[in-house]
């Protein structure tokens, strides 16, 4: 048996084979049925052949995985982009300043970046278990706007894989439409590490959705948010939320950064409110 399957592996190894998936798939199987005949002979198989049947069933479970095309590998890549630029922007602890402090200890920073330009830095406690704040941010998407007043309405356009999604996201007029609707095209991502949670995104294009009449097609990205237990209080969770928008459009900085800055402080308390339901 082990002389047919070392042929089997060595006919995979060619590239016009390689791609032949039922080929690939009688491989990975012939692989760990002849790991566990070894197995069965000594009275404890060895540590690497625990290994190796690991990764053989992994390599077995992904080939039933339906594969990427190149636009959804791209998207994936965007979201991934977003991710580590976002996370390099908020490990470095220079430069930022205090845009405003609420009574309750909410804080915003912001800071300019040559390559982005202005970015704000939401830093909150909230009263509910990590799992709670992420089920509602990730899991519950679509109806932020039954709670945000900021937000008209978030809408999945594409789901990829189990970490990415395409989203339009449509903002509400602030009060005297001092800045009008706006809306954005973005992709997203969300990515587990232990007990920290990181929801990050941009901007993308996405030809189904088009720049939409009545509302001006903003930018964002890239931006954040991470989620951790709080040290000593797994009850709370700390959340951060790296902003970094383009309104577009004929605009002051001075409202922008007003504008901006009132958001996070606004989304902290409705997001409270949500959770306390």
């Amino acid at each position: 048996m082990l002389p047919a399957t070392s042929k089997l592996c060595a006919a995979i190894s060619y590239r016009h084979l390689r791609n032949m998936t039922g080929l690939r798939r009688q491989a990975a199987v012939a692989i760990s049925q002849e790991l566990s005949r070894l197995a069965c002979r000594s009275p404890g198989p060895s540590t690497w052949i625990h290994q190796v049947r690991r990764r053989s069933s992994l390599l077995c479970s992904r080939l039933e995985e339906k594969p990427f095309s190149e636009m959804e590998m791209s998207y994936i890549k965007q979201g991934e982009e977003a991710l580590q630029k976002s996370l390099r922007i908020l490990e470095d602890q220079d430069d930022w300043k205090t845009e405003t402090v609420a009574g309750n200890g909410d804080k915003v920073l912001s800071k300019v970046l040559p390559d982005v330009g202005k970015v704000f830095r939401l830093e909150v406690v909230v009263d509910q278990p990590l799992d709670t704040v992420y089920g509602e941010l990730v899991d519950n998407m679509e109806q932020m706007g039954d709670w945000n007043p900021n937000v008209k309405e978030v809408r999945i356009l594409e789901k990829i894989g189990k970490d990415t999604v395409i989203t339009h996201e449509k903002a509400a007029a602030t009060p005297g439409n001092i800045v009008g609707p706006r809306d954005f095209v973005s992709v997203r991502c969300s990515k587990r590490r232990g007990s920290t949670c990181v929801l990050a995104g941009m901007s993308t294009t996405y030809g189904a959705m088009p720049e939409q009449e009545g509302f001006i097609r903003a930018e964002n990205g890239p931006t954040c948010m991470v989620l951790r237990p709080l040290p000593g209080s797994p009850s709370q969770t700390r959340l951060t939320w790296l902003l970094s928008i383009d309104l577009k459009g004929w605009l002051p900085k001075t409202i922008i950064n007003q504008v901006l800055s009132q958001t996070q402080v606004d989304f902290a308390k409705h997001l409270r409110q949500r959770l306390a339901r």
